[in-house]
């Protein structure tokens, strides 16, 4: 039984990592192809070269990031977990993919295994040690400064930015910003796999320790790679629905502004994934840095019912995807023998 549990983990993460490139890394090049910085064809090849090179790079960290995250107790029930976890992360994605809606892969993730380890106590077992911490460092804090931080900065970068082109003509200026852009949005896509990749890789690396199959001190190859060439995947399809949202529903973007956007948003998430090893949603990051960017213009042009749509789902996001596991975990939990 372990190892059929296990196996439904693999495929389930395996979906998962695949659903995360559809639906997030979308969101790194939706504003370069509003501004016609980068053609849809090439923007999505991009977006999934610089994703697989990022992914594969944070199994660099996969392991400190597996010790420092979650506990999980060994057997199915840990297993158990993590299914009914990334099962209802992955539900989740898909509604909120369906209505258009970026929301963060990652809360959903963690707050999805908070909730079956709430059903796993709940019914006897063992819960999932280190939650309470990783719903404040991964949920509650990223969810409450990292948009705040995003949509200032791109706010306040867009004043020297208008001011170093005050001179050009118009057509110099887009043409240039639309060049900067077209990097800026590569080194989001790459920042989004190092982020969420090492996610991936965490989610797999419990599952072979809970199985007892590693003692989750080294990454094995097939877990990068599987963890890479999935979100890969995910982006070749590409999830354009959230793409559309970003682009043209939220708010009014120019190259100018475009790349600002981008810049700070690639910036944040670099910084906090190598030099401060902070969990980032790029979704949130990238969102709330296109509304500070478009927000700074003369003109109102933010679609202000939608931004308060979202801004609820993205507190329900956690909430919801508990409760979903929850549910998920009770179903599962015969299979422990609880």
């Amino acid at each position: 039984m372990t190892a059929v549990i296990f196996g439904a983990v693999v495929l389930l993460t395996a979906a998962f990592a695949f659903l995360n490139g559809f639906r997030d890394v979308s969101t790194s090049v939706a504003l370069a192809v509003r501004t016609r910085a980068l053609t849809p064809t090439v923007a999505v090849l991009l977006a999934a070269l610089f994703n697989l090179i990022g992914a594969l790079l944070s199994a660099s960290v996969v392991v400190a990031i597996s010790h420092t995250w979650i506990h999980l107790p060994a057997g199915t029930s840990g297993l158990s977990i993590l299914l009914a976890g990334v099962g209802s992360a992955c539900a989740w994605g898909l509604l909120m993919w369906w209505r258009g809606i970026p929301a963060s892969s990652t809360h959903a993730l963690v707050g999805g295994l908070g909730g079956a380890g709430l059903a796993s106590l709940a019914v006897g077992g063992m819960g999932v040690g280190g939650v309470d911490r990783s719903l404040l460092f991964q949920v509650v804090l990223p969810l409450l400064l990292s948009p705040v931080v995003a949509y200032v900065g791109a706010y306040l970068a867009v004043f020297p930015a208008t001011w170093a082109a005050r001179y050009a003509q118009p057509n110099v200026i887009n043409q240039r910003f639309r060049r900067s852009q077209a990097i800026a949005a590569g080194a989001v896509a790459f920042g989004h796999g190092l982020q969420d990749g090492q996610r991936v890789g965490a989610v797999l690396l419990l599952a072979l320790a809970a199985a007892g199959y590693a003692d989750g001190d080294s990454i094995p190859l097939w877990v990068a790679l599987l963890s890479a060439i999935m979100m890969a995947a995910g982006t070749l399809f590409g999830g354009w629905r959230i793409s559309y949202t970003l682009g043209y529903r939220i708010t009014r973007i120019d190259p100018l502004r475009g790349s600002v956007s981008q810049t700070f948003s690639a910036i944040m998430l670099l910084v906090g994934a190598i030099a401060l090893q902070w969990p980032l949603s790029t979704t949130h990051t990238v969102t709330a840095s296109a509304l500070g960017a478009g927000e700074n213009q003369h003109f109102a042009v933010t679609n202000r019912k939608l931004v308060l749509e979202i801004l609820g789902l993205w507190v329900l996001t956690p909430v919801a995807a508990a409760a979903m596991a929850f549910v998920f975990a009770l179903a599962l939990s015969p299979l422990n023998g609880v």
